[in-house]
């Protein structure tokens, strides 16, 4: 791996690990989001503080800090590093060193690969997502279909991403094994309709 891979690597890995979730909630004076719920750091954890605005800013830095480090790379070190960048990006979101290794489950993060290097992928995404999280209303599914139809749509644009988006989503699915399981069990939880003001 040449000197430009390493550091578009380590760039990737940087921005991706950086904690949105958990940065977010405690300047809003929120606590730490690791204490609630499932202890994530992500967004549909965030939103068990009861602040939904928290939860779309969380989104949407999580989703965002991919696209950066992609763009950064590009600009920094030559197209050719825009997947390592991305990958470093997604384990850095997935593992943070900060946080011992215990980050995301990578569903925004991966949108936000998407966004800078198949944008029709990441419409077909985007689509997915919110028409499962609509149907459903089980968050943890709408992110694994919607992971699941990257690889797919990149297949079917014949893009040379496939396999790496083929990788990226395989890890979603394994950050949200224990979802998976509650989903056998029926017992994963839909997102409230309403939130009332004791939730």
């Amino acid at each position: 791996m040449t000197r430009d891979m390493l550091l578009a690597l380590a760039l990737g890995y940087l921005l991706g690990s950086i904690p949105f979730g958990l940065v977010v909630t405690r300047l809003a004076g929120k606590g730490d989001v690791r204490k609630i719920g499932s202890g994530n750091i992500g967004a549909t954890n965030v939103l068990r503080t009861g602040s939904k605005w928290l939860a779309a800013l969380t989104l949407i830095l999580d989703c965002l800090k991919a696209t950066a480090a992609i763009f950064l790379a590009q600009r920094l070190f030559g197209l050719e590093t825009s997947p390592i960048a991305a990958a470093g990006a997604m384990v850095g979101h997935l593992y943070p060193i900060w946080l011992k290794f215990k980050g995301g489950k990578g569903a925004a993060t991966l949108f936000g690969v998407l966004i800078a290097l198949l944008p029709i992928a990441a419409l077909v995404y985007a689509l997915v997502w919110i028409t499962v999280l609509l149907t459903f209303r089980i968050s943890s599914m709408a992110g694994m279909a919607a992971a699941l139809s990257a690889p797919l749509s990149a297949y079917l644009l014949k893009s040379s991403l496939t396999s790496l988006l083929l990788g990226f989503a395989i890890l979603v699915l394994w950050k949200h094994h224990e979802n998976i399981g509650r989903l056998l069990k029926g017992t994963e939880p839909r997102l409230a309709r309403k939130t009332s003001s004791t939730a």
